[in-house]
């Protein structure tokens, strides 16, 4: 058996359960790990307290471990356990360490932590995960026409929608900052609009771009492109009921992500055939990607690095 632990916010959750189904698609026996959003002193002690969120989708089947499955699998967690693993390395905790491991697909009895963002991992099963991820509607009857109303203006064949997410909040933090931080630039967003810009040449439609932020008032502050396009924020979705920014973001004709597993998940779901995903080159700070390599784990996607340039 594999145990794959969830952790993080929702995109991550939506990574770690792709890759889960992935290894189910291939016959394994794969489950998921839910504990660590149990643990109080845990979530207490985390800069962005998180809860199970996977639970929000309609009728999504989540294969959790028990607690004696984990303990088989995992180990034993008493003190004396945890030395003994230390002193002799015999482990079976598997923690990711870089973009991917194609050694998972080949592991058993193995415990996985990470957060297993590399499309590479799970694209194949896409359809399948479009079908399995079933975003609820609102609850309040206001916000769910109006999110109906921006779907429908979206998916308006006389111009093509743009997705664009600016991820702050969290990622201003100086916990985060040297991390996640200075990786989209206005450089990179410009590059991104330009690519656009010239793809729709020809086509006679312009682009419209829908904007989601954690930070509306700086959206709004923003203008994107050089042919007067139309900008709308979207600020209406919010606390339990943000996922369904992520499901507005799939609707859109063309997808522009941050450096943001929500937005990686915004262009994953779009299931356009002429769709255009767009990120940056690199997710984090502490992993400098190699463009070639990129291109081959994130293939169908449009790469783009800080300065503006597709590579």
């Amino acid at each position: 058996m594999l145990i794959i632990k969830l952790m993080g916010g929702l995109g991550n959750q939506m990574q770690q359960y792709a890759l889960c189904r992935k290894l189910q698609t291939l016959g394994r026996e794969a489950k998921l790990d839910t504990s660590w959003f149990e643990d109080e002193k845990l979530q207490k002690s985390v800069l962005a307290p998180r809860s199970l969120e996977l639970r929000y989708f309609r009728n999504l089947s989540l294969q959790t471990a028990s607690a004696e499955e984990i303990r088989k699998v995992r180990g034993a967690s008493t003190l004396p356990a945890k030395a003994f693993r230390r002193l002799t390395g015999k482990t079976t905790v598997f923690t990711e360490s870089k973009m991917y491991h194609p050694e998972i697909f080949s592991m058993d009895g193995r415990y996985l932590e990470g957060y297993f963002a590399c499309n590479k991992y799970y694209a194949d099963i896409l359809p399948l995960l479009r079908e399995e991820f079933v975003f609820p509607k609102s609850k309040d009857p206001a916000r769910a026409l109006r999110n109906k109303e921006v779907i429908r203006q979206m998916e308006d064949a006389s111009e093509i929608s743009v997705s664009i997410h600016l991820r702050r909040g969290d990622y201003l933090a100086k916990e985060n900052a040297a991390l996640l931080g200075g990786i989209c630039t206005p450089a990179y967003y410009d590059g991104a609009v330009r690519f656009l810009e010239q793809k729709a040449e020809g086509t006679g439609k312009k682009l419209h771009f829908y904007v989601f932020s954690d930070d509306p008032e700086f959206a709004r502050q923003c203008r994107f492109g050089t042919q007067e396009e139309e900008m709308t924020v979207c600020d209406w979705n919010k606390d339990d009921e943000s996922l369904l920014d992520m499901d507005l973001m799939s609707h859109c004709q063309w997808n522009i992500a941050a450096n943001s597993t929500f937005s990686f998940w915004g262009g994953r779901l779009n299931p356009r055939a002429d769709a255009v995903r767009i990120r940056p080159l690199r997710h984090r700070n502490n992993q400098i990607p190699e463009a070639a390599v990129m291109k081959e784990l994130w293939e169908g996607w449009t790469l783009i690095d800080l300065d503006g340039k597709v590579v």
